[in-house]
């Protein structure tokens, strides 16, 4: 444990680590929360959002700082890729030169900048590290980044989920009705089979259009021998 020091007379004793300040026996917290997803995954060519969001129990300032870092695969080297401090400073040198932007508003606690272009060398480690004095010490938490190809296979499962989404729904209405079909055609060849006589309302029915279908003979030929009588007034 760090020993205590003497400051303008007073005892006081500064845990940094820990974010603990002890004075004149009064001891303060300094809490700040950062949080990010863990792993994020992008298609080469498509933008990424790498997400990161903070609280503070102090008012946002001025003092405020972000810091994104990269580090490659199977590597210890770590390299700046953006600083933020009122105003945004994007790297202007490396791998992301000319590719990060800031997607987020620490009034509102976001942290979150995006990578436009995205290539396979792209992958690596991402860590988001916030300071809002006093709240100075915090956790930093990492972002596992995984680009890849967008290949046929993805293009492929996209469209089958389509399809399916389509096919279902109409492969069940076309065996609701060939269900539905097949029963009417059972049910007649059961009646008929069985001596099935016409109710009367059938019966009706049909008599109706005979007498329709008599009707309408009867009128063809009156026409016919209308159109006779006057071709034979003509001589």
């Amino acid at each position: 444990m760090q020993q205590s020091r003497a400051v303008g007379g007073r005892g006081c004793a500064l845990f940094p680590l820990l974010g603990v300040l002890f004075f004149q026996g009064v001891h303060v917290v300094l809490s700040l929360e950062i949080n990010a997803d863990a792993h994020v995954r992008g298609y080469v060519g498509e933008k990424i959002k790498l997400r990161c969001t903070f609280k503070s129990t102090s008012q946002v300032t001025d003092k405020l700082t972000i810091d994104w870092t990269y580090r490659p695969p199977s590597s210890s080297r770590t390299e700046s890729i953006f600083h933020y401090q009122s105003f945004q400073y994007p790297t202007t040198a490396g791998t992301f030169r000319d590719r990060i932007s800031w997607a987020g508003n620490v009034y509102k606690g976001d942290a979150s900048i995006s990578i436009s272009n995205p290539t396979l060398k792209d992958n690596g480690t991402f860590s988001c590290a916030v300071k809002n004095p006093p709240d100075v010490h915090h956790n930093i938490p990492l972002t596992e980044l995984t680009v890849t190809e967008r290949g046929f296979g993805t293009m492929l499962s996209s469209v089958a989920l389509l399809s399916l989404l389509v096919f279902i729904p109409s492969a069940v209405v076309v065996v609701l009705l060939l269900l539905r079909m097949g029963r009417k055609a059972a049910g007649l060849k059961k009646r008929s089979k069985s001596g099935y006589k016409k109710s009367s309302i059938e019966v009706s029915d049909d008599t109706d259009q005979e007498d329709k279908d008599q009707c309408m003979a009867r009128l063809c030929v009156r026409c016919a021998e209308c159109l006779d009588s006057d071709y034979e007034d003509t001589y």
